[in-house]
């Protein structure tokens, strides 16, 4: 998928909803547990009951490894079933893998060739060898941390490289990488207050964003300071959708908030 036939969806659905799908089996409905996978049917029934209202799924792996090869089972029949009924949706395999040379175009190869995700999120740790061969595969994605949600982003990322924090630094840095095109970045809902820096460095690119909902951050903060002319944004939400209720009606549940969110990103886009 290319950025424009994204930026298609967020126009036609008024919309630039992420759904994070973190399945955890403690968090399901419990009459989903008596089905033979589990994992799947609560992913499928999120997805029947958002598709509408979000152009992008971002599956976390961990969820999905964490239960071996049934896992990793689930999460290919997650991502088929996304690129055979709804293959207008950006599906995001969230991995944060990084590591060098052939082992980068293994993990490429699996999320892009062989799972046929869109996009993978990576760790830019490693340098440009890490990342390029993310990059090389034509009409994908590859969407690098920048500036994380988390309290632990204060450690490295925010620290003093000479005169520039090393966050400005690795986003100028990357910029100069081969295919540098298809590259994306991960900035936190929770760091709004940096958008208006980041977009000084990468005014074109999109930028996905978690952190909204049960992470405490501000919808309105980061379209104010992290929307561009072609908006820009995938804003994900996660926990706050996916396990609205843990009863029978919890797709209708997560429809319902997954709404409100779509909702206020249409008045968004109408101012």
């Amino acid at each position: 998928m290319t950025t424009q036939q994204l930026y298609e969806q967020i126009q036609q659905k008024k919309s630039f909803l992420c759904v994070g799908l973190d399945p955890d089996l403690n968090k399901m409905p419990s009459h989903l547990l008596q089905t033979e996978d589990p994992i799947f049917e609560f992913n499928k029934a999120i997805i029947d009951a958002t598709h509408d209202v979000c152009v992008a799924y971002k599956p976390n792996t961990a969820f999905f490894e964490a239960y071996g090869i049934k896992g990793w089972l689930s999460l290919q029949k997650t991502i088929q079933y996304i690129n055979e009924k709804h293959p207008e949706i950006f599906t995001i395999a969230d991995a944060k893998r990084g590591d060098i040379g052939n082992t980068s175009s293994m993990y490429a190869k699996a999320f892009f060739e062989d799972l046929e995700f869109d996009s993978v999120t990576v760790a830019p740790y490693m340098g440009k060898d890490s990342v390029e061969p993310f990059l090389a595969f034509e009409n994908k994605h590859t969407i690098m941390l920048g500036l994380t949600s988390n309290e632990g982003a204060f450690d490295f990322q925010t620290k003093m490289l000479g005169d520039k924090e090393l966050y400005k630094q690795v986003l100028e840095t990357s910029k100069s990488w081969k295919n540098s095109h298809n590259l994306m970045y991960v900035v936190g809902a929770t760091k709004a207050e940096y958008f208006t820096e980041i977009r000084k460095i990468v005014t074109d690119s999109f930028l996905l964003v978690p952190g909204i909902g049960a992470q405490g951050g501000s919808l309105s903060e980061v379209c104010k300071y992290g929307m561009n002319s072609q908006i820009g944004l995938l804003v994900n939400s996660a926990r706050a959708i996916i396990y609205a209720s843990k009863e029978t009606d919890f797709a209708e549940k997560a429809r319902a908030e997954a709404l409100k969110v779509q909702q206020e990103m249409a008045e968004i886009m109408q101012k």
